[in-house]
């Protein structure tokens, strides 16, 4: 089966302008194969760079080496190469991104934020806002809630605006940074049954839980940093 998402020797280091230009290694040589319909986990210990990783995936954190190579268009196109408007193309119809905080616009309502993604795929508002208050529905999110911003509601309600703004627009390829980590036990069933009806609509999962439970309800394999890649020791810019 042919994946959608590869990585080959994907590298990531910060250097540490402020502190003599310090080389601090996140992770080293990670290949990774992902295909359609499967949720792949990562694990190890805090520190290990998964969070990293999934930004190197999504192009929020430039790839310090290596290749990040996904599916769009039915031609592969490597991500740390791609020009800025191809990777814009890719996050708006191919690659997906839950993060583990909401970064929304200042007063605008949940439900505008969570149909943002269908409006920018060329869907009319009020369908795109009508989805969204299906998704807002499914996550529990009270109606009276959905017209008022974002940054006025709790940690796990401004999570479950999160999840569906990253769910909506129903992309190929998902990644997941903690989706449940804020959630209470009924709003974890239901995160889990949205991650497992994705799988099962073809899509293809790489994500972050750190609760054993969720990680074993729906991730097929795992992919373990610490043993995979060992990032070599920080060392000074000469």
């Amino acid at each position: 089966m042919t994946p959608v998402l590869e990585t080959t020797r994907l590298a990531k280091s910060f250097v540490l302008h402020g502190r003599g230009g310090i080389e601090l290694p996140v992770f080293a040589g990670v290949d990774l194969q992902l295909h359609a319909g499967e949720c792949l986990a990562l694990t190890g210990r805090s520190g290990t760079g998964k969070s990293s990783l999934l930004r190197c995936l999504y192009g929020n954190y430039a790839a310090s080496s290596g290749a990040v190579r996904i599916r769009h268009d039915g031609d592969w196109l490597d991500l740390c190469a791609a020009a800025p408007r191809q990777v814009i193309d890719v996050r708006r119809r191919t690659l997906g991104y839950v993060s583990q905080f909401l970064r929304a616009i200042p007063r605008v309502a949940a439900l505008d934020v969570v149909a943002e993604p269908l409006r920018r795929l060329g869907h009319g508002v009020d369908e795109a806002r009508a989805a969204a208050g299906e998704w807002l529905a499914r996550l529990n999110l009270p109606q009276r809630l959905w017209q008022l911003p974002p940054a006025t509601f709790s940690g796990g309600e401004q999570q479950r605006v999160n999840i569906a703004h990253g769910l909506i627009a129903r992309h190929p390829v998902l990644l997941l940074d903690e989706p449940t980590a804020s959630l209470d036990a009924g709003n974890r069933r239901v995160v889990v049954d949205l991650i497992r009806a994705a799988c099962e609509g073809g899509a293809a999962v790489i994500g972050i839980f750190h609760d054993d439970e969720v990680r074993a309800a729906v991730a097929q394999r795992c992919l373990d940093l610490e043993r995979h890649c060992a990032a070599p020791p920080a060392k000074e810019q000469t």
